[in-house]
Parts: structure tokens; C-alpha cells; sequence
């Protein structure tokens, strides 16, 4: 019997072996929590647990209020609770790029429809912290040095996967949409990648278009 994506991503996620970071970078790490993996198992179990074939969309790395809590990409306690009716021990903290990408889910259909069809993964599937702050995988020459070949592991393993390869919508425009290409470049992981502006300088600098970016991105999803 084939894997489901919830076996697939349960076992993903709790086999990653992250490697030594240069000084004063840590690793963002929650699935070694054993509540952040009974949520995330729970929430896979709900939403991915068949063998549909899926679009991926890879953000950048997990930040410390989203991910970093729950496990689960660009979803914060508070989404979490609703609309996703999934019990946790993570209190009713949000974060603004969970915000959007909810109200862009909302948009889409509902949890339900937009997981049957969709993957939000990361291109870095662990997050990084340095002196109490979220780190970008590119931010840092040495960090980008040290985690490339983590990387390109976890994206291979990912595109193995029952995905659809004709495409990946890639969450930030600039940096993140200029490293996977040049990686998809080399190991063809995707026929074409589309970018979207990233959440956060939506909600932080573009919020009263908010509806336009919302748009963009199910005109991304459903080309």
C-alpha cells in the first residue's frame, strides 16, 4: 500500500539530522517536542492522509512564533484553534504571516479543500535564531555555506514525494525565489517556479492591498 502524505511527512520531519551551525547561529527545532509532534500528527492525519498528488509551496524557514511553535508551516496557535479545530497545548499566539496565508486559505475555499491540493513546506525545514531573533537561511554567508547541502537533502526528499512538479509557488519574491531556482536549476526539481511576495512584507508594508496579493497568490495556485 502506498505511503500517505501523512506517513510521508511525519517521517520527514522527525528523521531531519541537522548539522553543526557556525557560531552564534542555533537551530529552530520544535519537532523534537514530543507535543509539537502529537499536533503535527494530528494535523497531517486530518489533512493529508491519502495519496493525492499535491502543489508545494515552499516558504523560507520556519520563524520562532509560527512553525516554530506548532510544527506546522505558516500556522500559528491561534489558526491552530480555527479554522482548523486542531487541539494543542501552544496558547492563542498568532503571527502575521499565519494571518495572511489563512485569509488567503479563506479565499481559496477552506482548510479542507486548499490541503487536499496544496503543501506549504519551506525551502529550509528547520528555522535559525541568533541573539533571540529569527535568521533567514541566506541572511548569513557562512549560515547559507553550512546548511546548503541540509537544504538540497530535504528538497530532494520532498520532490520524491507525490508531488505535482509542473510547478512550485515560491513564498518570497526575491532571495528565496533566487536560491531555489538556481538549486531547482541543477536538480530539476520543478518544471517552473512562480513567486509571490512574502507574507510578512504584505501584512507589515502592503496590508491595505492585502486583497490584491491574495489574488496573486490563488492566481499562482490555480494557473
Amino acid at each position: 500500500m502506498a505511503e500517505s502524505w501523512a506517513q510521508f511527512l511525519m517521517r520527514y520531519y522527525l528523521q531531519l539530522k541537522p548539522g553543526r551551525l557556525p557560531k552564534g547561529f542555533s537551530w529552530l527545532h520544535p519537532q523534537q517536542e514530543p507535543a509539537v509532534q502529537q499536533t503535527m500528527a494530528l494535523f497531517f492525519d486530518k489533512y493529508f492522509n491519502d495519496t493525492q498528488p499535491r502543489l508545494l509551496m515552499l516558504g523560507i524557514n520556519p520563524g520562532r512564533f509560527g512553525a516554530g511553535v506548532t510544527g506546522v508551516n505558516f500556522t500559528a496557535p491561534k489558526q491552530l484553534t480555527h479554522p482548523c479545530n486542531i487541539p494543542h497545548p501552544f496558547g492563542s499566539q498568532t503571527e502575521l504571516s499565519a494571518e495572511f496565508i489563512y485569509d488567503m486559505i479563506a479565499a481559496y475555499g477552506e482548510p479542507e479543500l486548499f490541503y487536499n491540493q496544496v503543501f506549504i513546506g519551506s525551502v529550509c525545514p528547520l528555522g535559525f535564531v541568533k541573539g533571540g531573533k529569527n535568521i533567514n537561511y541566506y541572511d548569513d554567508k557562512t549560515l547559507l555555506a553550512a546548511v546548503s547541502p541540509f537544504i538540497i537533502n530535504s528538497m530532494q526528499q520532498l520532490a520524491n514525494c507525490n508531488i505535482d512538479r509542473r510547478r512550485c509557488v515560491c513564498i518570497g519574491g526575491e532571495k528565496n525565489y533566487k536560491h531555489l531556482n538556481q538549486w531547482n536549476e541543477q536538480h530539476q526539481w520543478f518544471d517552473t517556479i512562480i513567486p509571490v511576495p512574502h507574507p510578512r512584507f504584505i501584512m507589515q508594508y502592503r496590508r491595505k492591498e492585502k486583497h490584491q496579493f491574495i489574488d496573486a497568490y490563488l492566481h499562482a495556485l490555480i494557473l
